[in-house]
């Protein structure tokens, strides 16, 4: 009897122990590009943001740090759906070793359009952005923005911004 109580209490505290954390699933075209092949590649880690709905844009910008984010000059651009839940960390490989930048937009309809205020934005060194900034399109020093890449994968950590109250920040308590 002894043995058959030691073996329910066996099982049952297997059912409750908690499980490992489950790995994060890398989002995208080129998410294989992020594992262990040694190419230089970025792997954009999103976080705060105001809603698990819509798309999320990724781009990447590289040459000369005076056209970062101007209008066409990406390098690799990248739409996937906003998962309901869990991590978003998107891949971007990159040609070269070298200085870049990374653009990351969130579509909270997912309906392509830029005019949307509830949509937000963020960019690679998390640099502070004014509603001013946003209104007027002024954009942050590259050197605020550049991330040196080398062989193998650079984990760059992008916090989104949203038009909340007057102003333009990280949503407090965001997804």
């Amino acid at each position: 009897m002894s043995k058959l109580i030691a073996s329910l209490m066996i099982g049952a505290g297997a059912l409750i122990t908690p499980c490992a954390p489950a790995a994060a699933i890398v989002l995208g075209p080129h998410a294989a590009a992020c594992e262990a092949s040694g190419k230089p590649a970025l792997l954009v880690k999103v976080v705060g943001l105001k809603a698990r709905t819509g798309l999320i844009r990724v781009q990447t910008y590289g040459g000369d740090p005076a056209h970062y984010f101007d209008k066409g000059s990406y390098i690799e651009r990248v739409e996937v759906p906003t998962p309901a839940t869990g991590t978003v960390e998107i891949c971007m490989p990159v040609p070269r070793t070298g200085a870049y930048a990374i653009s990351v937009r969130h579509d909270v309809s997912g309906h392509g359009g830029s005019t949307d205020l509830t949509d937000g934005g963020g960019m690679s060194g998390n640099p502070s952005i004014s509603l001013m900034d946003v209104m007027f399109k002024r954009r942050p020093s590259p050197v605020q923005v550049q991330v040196q890449v080398e062989n193998g994968v650079k984990p760059v950590p992008i916090v989104m911004n949203y038009v909340r109250g007057g102003g333009f920040g990280p949503i407090p308590n965001a997804r």
